[in-house]
């Protein structure tokens, strides 16, 4: 099968596709098309860029049939906003040429404007986990209608919380529907989800996590410390022709902070920054503005960037090796999309070598060293996490103070102890009767 017309698809379908330039389906793509089609669950294990989300929106899309209930039929659960925003705008551009009412529903806004959003009527809604079952409590949405349930980015879901809420969610539902997923990574968590809630699902793998892309080449410096990671990464991105749209993940939202501080000292506006704790309006304005190629620079954690589909990216740069292999995948699949060629570099200090060579091992892969250049100035300064002594944040390292005794006498007034008062301590000198002779005896000693 190498182009969309064996699938058979309506003309509003073909021509959506048309406009959209894609000719021929990914590997995922046409795995997925006939087994959801079928019905039958179905659980996908792909690499982000490989055409997932057209992967199961696609054969709902041919089946979509045109009604005026109210109540949404498809519920697509993503884990952060960007991507609710991503995914309603990718699904209105293959349903131009149909009659759909797409909504998308996200925290941090105002859930008012959402549940008019929700009662005007919708078919395919578009939810973050939390939002959506504060709706589905307040009885602004029902979800007695979905036959189809597709859980996106499922891992990034379960890392950062949701399984309650996705636990309270499926209990909202009726049992008789098609439940899909998909997910970068396959865990533990995952399968006790599957074997809850789904019913023998069809499992489909393509471009698993330690296979690493062919188009993508990879290389990686030896670097000092964090001050010494930011000289090399200016000096690298002086060249604007060759890195003229940069990915740069960054492990925490700390770092990322420090790094865009420095960034922004050098290259200004052509510096934009993502993470959570950013306010929605700004993340949404940075993630436009380099996509639309007028900042030249993005600053991200991982959780925010997964699954965002940033196009034309020339370079992903890991400025911190990533503590889990699988998340060296999702960065370096931000660029070399749709078969292009892409670059990768990662930074590596002697404390990160070890996670560095955990990544390689799951690629069966070395990637190639590049010396340090002579030019770039070895930084002395360091931020806390790297001196021996200022780890706590991490939890290693802390000077734990045995103390002996007290280095001082106690006073006089401070040996003291509670006696309980004149009354009780009047009261220890009896003890308690037993007998009508004892209280006869203890009368007379009065």
């Amino acid at each position: 099968m190498n182009t969309f017309d064996d699938f058979n698809l309506s003309k509003q379908l073909e021509n959506a596709i048309s406009d959209l330039g894609f000719t021929s389906p990914t590997p995922i793509q046409e795995k997925a098309f006939p087994v959801i089609l079928s019905g039958k669950d179905v659980v996908g294990i792909a690499q982000t860029g490989t055409g997932k989300t057209f992967a199961y929106m696609l054969p709902i899309l041919h089946e979509y049939k045109f009604s005026k209930q109210l109540n949404p039929r498809v519920l697509i659960l993503v884990p952060t906003r960007e991507l609710v925003l991503q995914l309603v705008e990718m699904i209105e551009g293959f349903a131009k040429y149909i009659t759909i009412r797409v909504l998308g529903v996200y925290g941090g806004t105002n859930i008012n404007t959402q549940k008019k959003g929700v009662a005007q009527g919708v078919d395919i809604l578009v939810a973050t986990p939390g939002r959506l079952y504060d709706l589905a409590v307040s009885r602004a949405v029902r979800l007695n209608d979905i036959k189809k349930l597709v859980i996106d980015e499922v891992d990034v879901m379960l890392d950062l919380g949701f399984r309650p809420q996705l636990t309270n969610i499926f209990e909202l539902l009726k049992e008789r529907r098609q439940n899909i997923m998909f997910s970068a990574t396959m865990t533990e968590e995952i399968d006790a989800l599957i074997d809850d809630y789904f019913i023998t699902p069809v499992k489909l793998s393509i471009a698993l996590s330690g296979t690493p892309l062919d188009n993508i080449e990879q290389r990686c410096y030896p670097v000092t410390n964090f001050y010494t990671k930011i000289n090399l990464l200016k000096h690298l991105l002086k060249e604007k022709n060759e890195f003229s749209k940069v990915l740069v993940f960054v492990s925490n939202k700390k770092n990322a902070d420090r790094l865009f501080e420095a960034m922004e000292e050098e290259f200004g506006e052509e510096t934009a920054i993502i993470h959570s704790n950013k306010s929605q309006n700004y993340r949404i304005k940075s993630v436009e503005q380099f996509d639309k190629g007028k900042t030249r620079i993005l600053v991200a954690t991982d959780v925010i960037a997964r699954g965002l589909d940033l196009e034309k990216i020339s370079h992903v740069i890991n400025f911190d090796t990533p503590a889990f292999p699988e998340n060296y995948m999702h960065r370096i699949g931000r660029t070399g999309r749709a078969e292009e060629h892409g670059k990768s570099i990662l930074f590596y200090t002697e404390q990160e070598e070890k996670a560095k060579e955990a990544i390689e091992e799951l690629m069966s892969y070395k990637i190639p060293v590049i010396d340090f250049p002579e030019e770039v100035k070895i930084s002395r300064e360091t931020i806390p996490e790297e001196r021996p002594d200022e780890r706590g944040s991490y939890g290693k390292n802390i000077k734990r103070v045995v103390r002996g005794d007290a280095f001082h006498e106690k006073k006089d007034k401070n040996k003291k102890t509670n006696q309980g008062g004149s009354y009780l301590r009047k009261m220890k000198k009896y003890k308690k009767p037993k007998t009508r002779g004892d209280k006869i005896k203890n009368r007379k000693k009065r």
